[in-house]
This record gives structure tokens, C-alpha cells and sequence, in this order.
């Protein structure tokens, strides 16, 4: 078994939405680890969030297999830039969009820009997020409740909407879920409530596509050790983060990236509608 990080961490915090350079441990994307084999050789991928954490590591992954990716973010160039440097350092292109994934216009030049510079959108992995903690329901705020809905779910439409007449039959489409869609947090209200919504539009949205030749798949993570983690949680619940699961301990970004694989894969072409779980041994119906 390889040797991960256990809890408990050091004490840190960061602003949000946080970023890898200043976590310890630092995060395992699969920079050392990961091996391709030109699974997905010639695709062309779009991957929201892919600065850091599950969505860089899914961005190493897929370039490893050969495929050319977008990289959309919110504002963390340095991490952008890293992953773009990574991406290309396997032979392949990279692309990056900032932007907030809240406004319907930009999930649009997201798509755009993905068909100006690819010709076309293979894979689209819907993984940015955005959550906040809080003990009480009354200290959530309207707009923190809005926001947590545009980015989280609003967006996975937006972008779906734009990408899908503009992808070919074979193509694959991949949101990230989450342990809470079946087992919320109480203090992660908001984003646990999205984190459902997500598995129901995946399930759906399978359904609706599949007459397309379009498959559309779920990823639900439990506890991962990214940015997402020192700033926004408790500095206990940081410290500790990972604890709870029979493994005991947080997974590495990179420990979520052969599932992503996976499902893009087209010799997967008969998974569509499903939710894998990568939750370190705790059950998710």
C-alpha cells in the first residue's frame, strides 16, 4: 500500500478559494505517479476547476492519455499555469480560460473557445465548486445560497447546454458529485444540497442524451485533500480532515483520477447514468 498522508495535518489556513502551493502536505496530483496509455489519444477535454485539487489531477491524467485540454478556472493563474506547464509537458495543448462559471455568458465562451481553438469537444468534466461552512441555517446568506447554486449546478447547465450540439456521437460528459449527495454534512448545508441535485441531473441528463451517442456520468469523492479543504473548513475539522473513513484519511487528488479515466474512455460505452464513488471505504447507496 503506498505510503499517503494520515491525520493529523498541520494547522493552516487559507483564504478561499485557496491554493495548492501553500497546503501541507502538499497535494499528490499524479505528477510522479501517473502512467498513460493513450486512452483517450486525440480527444479534446474542457475541465472547470482544473487549476488545482480533482481537476488537476483529472488534467494531468488526461494529458498522460493523450488528450488536449481547456483549462477553466476561477482566478488562481499561478495554479493555472502550473497545470498548463504540466499539460504540456506531455506533448499536448493546453488552453486557459478565467472566469466565473456564475454567468451563463462566460459557460458559453468556455464552450467557444474550447471549438475556436480544438474544432470540437470530446469530454466535458463539470468540477468546479464552491462551498462554504456554516452551524446554523440563519447564518447562511441569500447571496451565499445563490452563489453555491451558480457555481455548482447552474453552471454543469450552461456549459452541457452550450457543449452538447457540438459534440460528437462517443463523447462523454462527467460531474462531480459528492459523498454528501447521499450523506450531507449538516455544516456544508448549501453544497451538500447542490452535491444532489448534481446526481439527479447526471442520471437525467444520461437519459436524455443517450439517443445522441452521448454518455453522461457522475464521480462522487469523499474526503480529497485540496485547496477546497484549508479554506473553507474549521482549522479542527482541517486538521482531522479524513479521519472518518475506514481508510483514515483524506484521498489524494490523484486517487480519484483513474476513475475520470474510466468514464471517459470510450471502450466505456456502455456506463452512462452511473455515480462511482471514490469515498476511502464508506458506502454510498
Amino acid at each position: 500500500m503506498l505510503d499517503h498522508p494520515k491525520p493529523p495535518y498541520p494547522n493552516q489556513k487559507q483564504p478561499m478559494p485557496g491554493t495548492t502551493a501553500k497546503m501541507d502536505p502538499r497535494p499528490d496530483h499524479g505528477e510522479s505517479s501517473y502512467r498513460g496509455s493513450g486512452k483517450l489519444a486525440g480527444k479534446k477535454a474542457v475541465i472547470t476547476g482544473a487549476d488545482s485539487g480533482i481537476g488537476r489531477a483529472v488534467a494531468l491524467a488526461f494529458a498522460r492519455e493523450g488528450a488536449d485540454i481547456l483549462i477553466s478556472y476561477l482566478s488562481e493563474h499561478d495554479d493555472a499555469q502550473e497545470v498548463k506547464g504540466l499539460i504540456e509537458a506531455e506533448g499536448r495543448k493546453a488552453v486557459l480560460i478565467a472566469g466565473d462559471l456564475r454567468s451563463p455568458d462566460h459557460c458559453r465562451s468556455v464552450v467557444a473557445r474550447a471549438v475556436d481553438d480544438f474544432g470540437r469537444i470530446d469530454i466535458l468534466v463539470n468540477n468546479a465548486a464552491h462551498q462554504a461552512t456554516f452551524k446554523d441555517i440563519g447564518d447562511i446568506t441569500d447571496e451565499e445560497w445563490q452563489q453555491t447554486f451558480e457555481v455548482n449546478i447552474h453552471a454543469m447547465f450552461y456549459l452541457a447546454k452550450a457543449a452538447v450540439p457540438l459534440m460528437p456521437p462517443g463523447s462523454a460528459i462527467i460531474n462531480t458529485a459528492s459523498i454528501n449527495s447521499d450523506m450531507p454534512n449538516p455544516i456544508l448545508l448549501a453544497y451538500a444540497t447542490t452535491k444532489g441535485a448534481i446526481h439527479n441531473f447526471s442520471g437525467g441528463l444520461a437519459q436524455m442524451l443517450a439517443a445522441k451517442g452521448i454518455r453522461v456520468n457522475a464521480v462522487a469523492p469523499g474526503p480529497i485533500w485540496t485547496p477546497l479543504i484549508p479554506s473553507t473548513m474549521p482549522e479542527d475539522a482541517v486538521t482531522n480532515f479524513g479521519k472518518q473513513v475506514p481508510l483514515k484519511r483524506a484521498g489524494q487528488p490523484a486517487e480519484l483520477a483513474t476513475a475520470y479515466v474510466m468514464l471517459a474512455d470510450p471502450l466505456s460505452s456502455f456506463t452512462s447514468g452511473a455515480t462511482v464513488p471514490v469515498t476511502g471505504g464508506k458506502p454510498f447507496l
